[in-house]
């Protein structure tokens, strides 16, 4: 699971991109010293670990830790009024009103604030918008192919080795399982 922050891109007046608006992705992961040796490592070498369950207060040191201070180094200089960081209804998320919170936003003349999406709004949520967005694309994308060959009923699915799947024994529905598995992946 990711940690994700972006903002609207700026610009000067002269039409210049003054900021990206991309902050950054943190991945919720850990670096663990392994315990035993083995032909790849030495015992002791630090390993990148999934945190399998994220909680409020890991949301929170992440926020404080690492969003907080890559928007104060990325933000444009001369910006005035309050940055939202805007939160899904997830149970993991940080109160708006958290003290500690709201301490770390506020250093260096920040004001930087939490809030929440409103509930049940998926036209607000914007990373499941981008997600379904590519889905869509993907579709899109199939669909058209489909067309090209003007839809027949022996119609193989592009890129996916299909030929090598039939000799392998895998059947039609192996088959589409493996490409949306893969399209999955990808997107």
């Amino acid at each position: 699971m990711f940690l994700a922050a972006v903002a609207r891109p700026r610009f000067d007046s002269s039409g210049n991109k003054v900021f990206s608006g991309k902050i950054g992705i943190y991945p919720f992961t850990t670096l663990e010293p392994v315990k035993r040796s083995s032909k790849n490592r030495v015992a002791g070498t630090l390993e990148t670990k999934p945190i399998l369950s994220v909680n409020k207060e890991i949301t929170k040191s992440w926020l404080i830790e690492k969003v907080l201070p890559d928007i104060r180094a990325k933000w444009p200089r001369g910006h005035t009024g309050p940055i939202f960081i805007q939160q899904d209804n997830a149970k993991p998320h940080v109160d708006v009103n958290d003290s500690e919170f709201l301490e770390a936003a506020s250093r260096d003349g920040f004001d930087i604030r939490l809030c929440f999406q409103p509930p049940n709004c998926p036209d607000l949520n914007v990373l499941d918008l981008g997600f379904f967005r590519a889905i869509q694309s993907l579709q899109e994308q199939e669909a058209l192919e489909i067309m090209k060959i003007q839809g027949v009923n022996n119609y193989n699915v592009p890129h996916i080795g299909k030929n090598r799947l039939e000799r392998q024994g895998l059947d039609g529905c192996m088959q589409h399982f493996v490409f949306r598995s893969r399209v999955f992946k990808k997107g």
